[in-house]
């Protein structure tokens, strides 16, 4: 039976998974939900998923058994892994993330996101924030990928707003997250999201880390208010 892709991953949204193999689940998950891997289809190998990601291979296992368990793949000894016959984002809040407008998006991140980034300051532990760290360093890697930046931004992001200390707050941004998936996000950073642009982000990204660090509560909002406004802009100009 297929599973319930929201119910599946709520289920994945676990503390105990590795930053780094969040980001392998997230990207095979996107590429699952997009059709890129096709109900059937046989996934690449590990290693060639582990070359293409720039993980090690046993990443790449520990994020495909997470697929496994929840239903999304299923393994076939001595043939690889495949994806599952899924089932479409169908439930309210596929929808609802299926239907927010980016300046319906803006707004709401525009509410959520400096609080949350208050509150992430306040609450996170040390471990927490070493966490952070490890994001930064995979998103300093990346110079010309603008799809994996934006994953590694977002997966930045998450952390953040689980470390705020609210579960309801945490599934909240989930859903933010979804809506930012949308085509038009997607085409969004492909445009602007150019080499340039992504070396001026992590130097960016390092400021806020440093001020979450400090636990600089001022610095760290600001940061997050002039990331919105400068997507504002961005939106502005596809119009």
């Amino acid at each position: 039976m297929p599973p319930n892709h929201d119910a599946a991953l709520a289920l994945i949204v676990d503390h105990s998974i590795g930053a780094t193999v969040r980001i392998v689940v997230d990207t095979l998950l996107a590429r699952i939900r997009s059709q890129q891997y096709a109900a059937d289809e046989r996934l690449p190998s590990e290693r060639t998923l582990a070359s293409e990601l720039g993980v090690a291979r046993n990443t790449v296992r520990e994020a495909l058994d997470i697929l496994e368990t929840h239903g999304f793949i299923r393994r076939r000894a001595g043939s690889g892994s495949f994806v599952t016959g899924q089932s479409g984002p169908d439930d309210a809040a596929g929808g609802v993330a299926a239907e927010t407008s980016p300046l319906d998006l803006l707004v709401m991140r525009g509410i959520i996101e400096p609080e949350m980034m208050r509150l992430a300051i306040i609450n996170m532990s040390p471990r927490a924030i070493e966490g952070l760290g490890e994001i930064l360093s995979a998103m300093e890697m990346v110079q010309t990928d603008a799809a994996q930046f934006a994953r590694l931004e977002e997966e930045f992001h998450r952390q953040v707003a689980r470390g705020a200390g609210n579960p309801l707050l945490a599934s909240c941004y989930d859903l933010l997250i979804q809506a930012r998936r949308q085509g038009f996000r997607a085409a969004l950073n492909r445009r602007h999201l150019t080499p340039r642009r992504i070396q001026d982000y992590q130097r960016r990204y390092n400021t806020l880390l440093n001020a979450i660090i400090a636990r600089d509560i001022e610095s760290a909002v600001e940061f997050a208010k002039l990331l919105l406004i400068e997507e504002q802009k961005l939106l502005l100009q596809e119009d």
